[in-house]
C-alpha cells in the first residue's frame, strides 16, 4: 500500500484515481488498521461481503481493473501487484509502467484492451459458481453472529460450488490455524503449479514498444 500511495501521490492530478477495496469479512477490525499503517489518501472501502469480486468476478487478490471516465471496464487483472512483492515470490515491476501509460494516454494507450480481451480475460463462472456467492455471504451472515459452525458449513459450500476462488478459500482459512497463507494454502498452490497451472494468470503485458493485440 505505501507504494500504490506514492503513485498515486504522482498521478492524481491527471485524473486519476484508486479505490481499493478490502476483500475482508473480519471488516474494520480486520482491514482497517492495514489501510492505517499504509498512510493511504486514496478512497479505500471493507468489502465485508466479496461484494467487489461478485461483481467483476474476481478470484484472487490483488486484483485491477482499469475503468475509464465513462465507466468502461478498459483492462482487468490479478496479481497486480505495485511492485516486486515478499522478496520476489509474487509481483513484478511491470504493472505500474503500464498504468502510467494509461493515465498519460487514456483510450489510445497501446495497453488498454478491446471488448473482446476484456471478456477474454474476465474469469467466466460456472452456473455452480453463480450459486456460490450468495453461499459465501450466508456464511458472513453467520460469522458477524458469532456463529463459527454455521458460517465453516456455508463457506465450505462456496468453495465447493466454486472451486477456482481463491478468495472464498482464504478468507475461510484466515480463521483456521495456519492463516490465509498458511499450510493449506501453500497446498493447493503447490498442487495447481505442479500441474502446469499458476496462482496468478499472467499479466498479459507485451513488450516494450510491441502492440498488445
Amino acid at each position: 500500500m505505501p507504494v500504490w500511495q506514492s503513485i498515486y501521490e504522482e498521478l492524481k492530478s491527471e485524473n486519476f484515481e484508486i479505490i481499493s477495496f478490502a476483500q475482508d469479512t473480519g471488516g474494520e477490525a480486520a482491514a482497517g488498521p492495514i489501510f492505517d499503517a499504509g498512510n493511504v489518501t486514496y478512497t479505500t472501502v471493507i468489502d465485508v461481503n466479496h461484494h467487489i469480486s461478485a461483481l467483476y468476478n474476481l478470484v484472487n487478490v490483488p486484483s485491477g481493473v482499469w475503468i475509464d471516465e465513462a465507466g468502461k471496464i478498459q483492462r482487468i487483472n490479478e496479481g497486480t501487484y505495485a511492485a516486486v512483492h515478499a522478496n520476489g515470490a509474487f509481483g513484478t515491476d511491470e504493472y505500474v509502467p503500464i498504468v502510467r501509460d494509461w493515465v498519460a494516454k487514456g483510450a489510445d494507450s497501446e495497453y488498454v484492451w478491446d471488448l473482446e480481451q476484456v471478456r477474454a480475460n474476465i474469469f467466466q463462472r460456472t452456473p455452480e459458481a453463480e450459486m456460490a456467492q450468495p453461499a459465501f455471504r450466508i456464511g458472513t451472515h453467520y460469522f458477524t453472529l458469532g456463529n463459527d459452525a454455521k458460517a465453516e458449513q456455508y463457506w465450505t459450500m462456496a468453495q465447493e460450488l466454486d472451486p477456482t476462488s481463491w478468495n472464498y478459500l482464504r478468507q475461510d482459512l484466515q480463521y483456521e490455524d495456519g492463516g490465509s497463507a498458511g499450510p493449506a494454502w501453500r497446498e493447493r498452490r503447490t498442487q495447481i503449479e505442479s500441474a502446469g497451472g499458476t496462482y496468478y494468470a499472467p499479466l498479459g503485458i507485451e513488450p516494450a514498444g510491441a502492440a498488445n493485440n
